[in-house]
């Protein structure tokens, strides 16, 4: 009945009970808690990986930004030295309108009588969408150093097609690309050029260049191939039936040793370029390769070696 109270022996029957219920729960609670303990480990194991991607990915981004100042200071001491030779003979610094008139007549001069250089863009079918955008890059820079120069080049961009995703990142990457003064063709330059006027220059070729001659058309392989595929411009160029050259760098440098033991003769198409630019305006391999091949690469022109031997 309700309002009765239990007699003395059913109350300690009932604490009794409650009690034995109480203390099966203690070790199910400690073993919850102690899993949950456990658990923690893995928490902070998922921390500290996602705090060593970030870190890794601010290294990236760091070089990222410190490869960009050293192009952007190598740019600016470029055009210093454009500046200085657009100097008129009273040494008064022309304005930049005379200045791009100047670049103008020199380009427009070099597609009637410069020296050829075209570059073979048959092969992105080899390239990621991440390379053709890299290759992009690549032809901007060709032509700022072409723009650059006191003696130009007459530039090809052949199979070039303008539905392709290669002329779309050109257009789309490059201010004014459109506008550029060298010729873009959808052809390929094995039918533009005589095969016996052609040397295709690539690095696995044999034989070295030795000098730059005006009756030459001068190919480079547009190919950015982060995944090392091998001989690929070479094994064209060998179907083709063309000369094939490398630059000098066994001839005049010799391999650096570095902390990656890392060495690598293989270089982007404006940087062959612009080592082509200095050797027509020095004369000399030595001068032309230490200032266009990067330091990375692994090696060093002869005689600084041996002056820091001599050191």
């Amino acid at each position: 009945m309700e309002g009765e109270t239990l007699p003395l022996q059913e109350q300690r029957c009932c604490d009794d009970g409650l009690s034995q219920t109480n203390e099966s729960l203690i070790p199910d609670l400690y073993d919850f808690l102690r899993i949950d303990v456990e658990l923690e480990p893995v928490g902070n194991d998922r921390e500290e990986n996602a705090c060593s991607k970030n870190v890794m990915r601010k290294q990236r981004n760091w070089e990222r930004r410190v490869e960009a100042n050293k192009s952007k200071r190598k740019e600016e001491k470029q055009r210093k030295k454009l500046n200085s030779r657009n100097k008129d003979i009273n040494g008064t610094q022309l304005s930049k309108r005379v200045m791009k008139a100047i670049t103008k007549e020199r380009l427009e001069d070099a597609r009637e009588a410069g020296l050829v250089l075209c570059v073979d863009l048959s092969m992105t079918d080899h390239m990621s969408h991440k390379e053709i955008s890299r290759l992009a890059g690549q032809i901007r820079r060709l032509y700022g150093s072409n723009k650059k120069a006191l003696q130009p080049f007459h530039i090809f961009l052949t199979e070039l097609k303008r539905d392709s995703l290669l002329y779309k990142e050109c257009v789309r990457m490059n201010d004014g690309f459109l506008n550029y003064l060298i010729d873009v063709t959808d052809e390929t330059w094995f039918h533009l050029f005589p095969s016996e006027d052609v040397i295709y220059l690539t690095p696995d070729a044999s034989k070295a260049l030795e000098r730059v001659d005006e009756d030459k058309v001068y190919i480079l392989g547009g190919l950015v191939d982060e995944s090392i595929q091998k001989k690929i411009s070479y094994k064209r160029a060998k179907e083709l039936g063309v000369r094939t050259m490398r630059l000098p760098i066994d001839e005049y440098m010799v391999k650096k040793s570095n902390p990656k033991n890392f060495y690598s003769k293989i270089l982007a198409i404006n940087q062959v370029f612009e080592i082509l630019l200095a050797f027509c305006e020095t004369k000399d391999w030595t001068t032309a390769l230490a200032s266009g091949i990067p330091p990375g690469k692994g090696y060093v022109v002869t005689s600084l070696m041996s002056s820091e031997v001599g050191q």
